[in-house]
């Protein structure tokens, strides 16, 4: 089993920048695809962005390009979220996820493993 525990949500205005937080325990060796995902009220759970614990190589949603960045801290088994620029589309419940491989990496039903979200709100 896989532990995922996310933290560092908030409220921010519009323009500014926040660093998600996504600690890990647990059997977490097997599972190379560390993602980040965000569901906004009456829409569907969104892809965000993801890294690979081995290769370091990152993906990122078309919609997020340039702003959100991913980065692991392998001696803190934590991975991270900084969202720059932050827009009121953005505000939503920011969930980390954990599986195998980050092929297919943008389908949430491929996740074994969730954590709980952490809420950010962008005010305007």
């Amino acid at each position: 089993q896989v532990q995922l525990v996310e933290s560092g949500g908030g409220s921010v205005p519009a323009g500014g920048s926040l660093r998600l937080s996504c600690t890990a325990s647990g059997d977490i060796y097997d599972n190379d695809c560390m993602a980040w995902f965000r569901q906004a009220p009456g829409k569907e759970r969104e892809a965000v962005a993801t890294i690979s614990k081995l290769t370091q190589l990152t993906f990122y949603a078309d919609s997020v390009k340039g702003r959100f960045t991913v980065s692991e801290d392998k001696a803190k088994d934590t991975v991270y979220l900084q969202i720059d620029s932050l827009e009121p589309e953005d505000t939503a419940v920011y969930y980390c996820a954990a599986k195998d491989t980050v092929s297919n990496w943008i389908v949430p039903a491929l996740y074994k493993f969730w954590g709980r979200g952490t809420q950010v709100t962008v005010l305007s």
